[in-house]
């Protein structure tokens, strides 16, 4: 199983990013895919799931209303849109293989680094 997460960058509060995670040898569709994020000298904090069967997507409270968890079957991969972003969503955001509100990840990537700052 590989994860190879994109799309991470350096942007102003309030700017957006997408973020994409592109998987191989496991099919999205089967399993729970997760965004998990881990800011400079903090925990790892659950941030989306999406489920693979029937798409239904979860958040944490702390994002809910601005980011999106999306995913394409045809390509294997899971997005994260992420919108009015905020200096405390500065973190190292990884994919992963990985059920809804939980930091346990069975497969991640080797993650992709979000900055939010002006």
């Amino acid at each position: 199983v590989q994860l190879v997460e994109s799309g991470g960058g350096l942007v102003q509060p309030g700017g957006s990013l997408r973020l994409s995670c592109a998987a191989s040898g496991i099919t999205i569709a089967v399993v729970y895919m997760s965004w998990v994020r881990q800011a400079p000298g903090k925990e790892l904090e659950w941030v989306s799931s999406i489920n693979g069967a029937v798409a239904t997507t979860y958040y944490a409270e702390s994002v809910k209303g601005r980011f999106t968890i999306s995913r394409d079957n045809a390509k294997n991969t899971v997005y994260l849109q992420m919108n009015v972003l905020k200096s405390e969503d500065t973190a190292l955001y990884y994919c992963a293989i990985s059920p809804p509100y939980s930091t346990h990840m069975s497969f991640r990537g080797l993650g992709t680094q979000v900055t939010v700052s002006s």
